[in-house]
């Protein structure tokens, strides 16, 4: 055999080993897709009374959702998961919510701070609708909730759930309208840790209310003790 077959033949084995490593690869990398675990998380809102009477009509537009930050989920999984993390999101004391850190609202619905909202959390995700969602909150007291967002999500653990409000529009009982504003503008922040499980719709409702201000207008803000995770395997009833 000639040199120069030798050569051509250690040119064409290099070739084939190369491939056949690149797909090897390729596969893998698809595979690991493909193969990770993933959960449903639907988002709910619900309001709780405050000054909601006050109103005719109170419709709230939902773009999307932040969620952050995701971290992955380890240790022991509790089996009692309803209402998880919910007295967690009272004593944060770091909303925009209009409420004091040990819980309480000011006498006008406004937060304890500068209204300097430019900083936001690091880390965490933000996921838009296909279509904005529009809530009436005077349709949603009580038990009532509205699910606005489903979707499936990789396993993860998550510090809390944002909503990403682009408009309030409320009529008032005698007609007129009223003026109903976000806490510095912010989304609103619900701080509840939750989870996404492999094979489980996680339940996220995020509740909130309007609070009446002294100047006549009010204020949304998160209503804590109203928020309510709960997990439910996925061929569950």
């Amino acid at each position: 055999m000639s040199e120069k077959s030798t050569a051509l033949d250690s040119m064409d084995r290099r070739s084939y080993l190369q491939a056949t490593g690149a797909a090897a690869l390729g596969t893998t990398v698809l595979a690991g897709c493909v193969g990770r675990a993933t959960g449903t998380l639907a988002t709910h809102v619900t309001d709780q009374p405050a000054d909601i009477g006050d109103f005719e009509s109170l419709l709230v537009t939902i773009e999307g959702v932040w969620l952050g930050p995701e971290g992955a989920i380890s240790g022991a999984e509790d089996d009692d998961q309803e209402g998880d993390g919910a007295d967690d999101a009272e004593d944060d004391g770091d909303t925009d919510d209009g409420e004091t850190d040990d819980g309480e609202i000011d006498e006008d619905g406004d937060a304890n701070d500068d209204g300097d909202d430019e900083t936001e959390p690091a880390g965490r995700e933000y996921y838009e609708f296909d279509e904005p969602e529009t809530a009436d909150l005077v349709q949603l007291q009580g038990e009532e909730t509205q699910l606005i967002d489903e979707r499936e999500l990789s396993v993860a653990s998550y510090q809390f759930l944002q909503l990403d409000v682009s408009a309030v529009d409320g009529t008032l009982e005698d007609g007129s309208e009223a003026t109903v504003d976000l806490p510095g503008n912010a989304p609103l922040t619900f701080n509840a840790p939750f989870e996404v499980r492999e094979d489980t719709r996680t339940s996220f409702t995020a509740d909130f209310a309007p609070v009446r201000r002294g100047t006549g207008s009010y204020i949304l803000r998160p209503v804590p003790e109203g928020i309510e995770v709960t997990y439910e395997e996925a061929d569950g009833d």
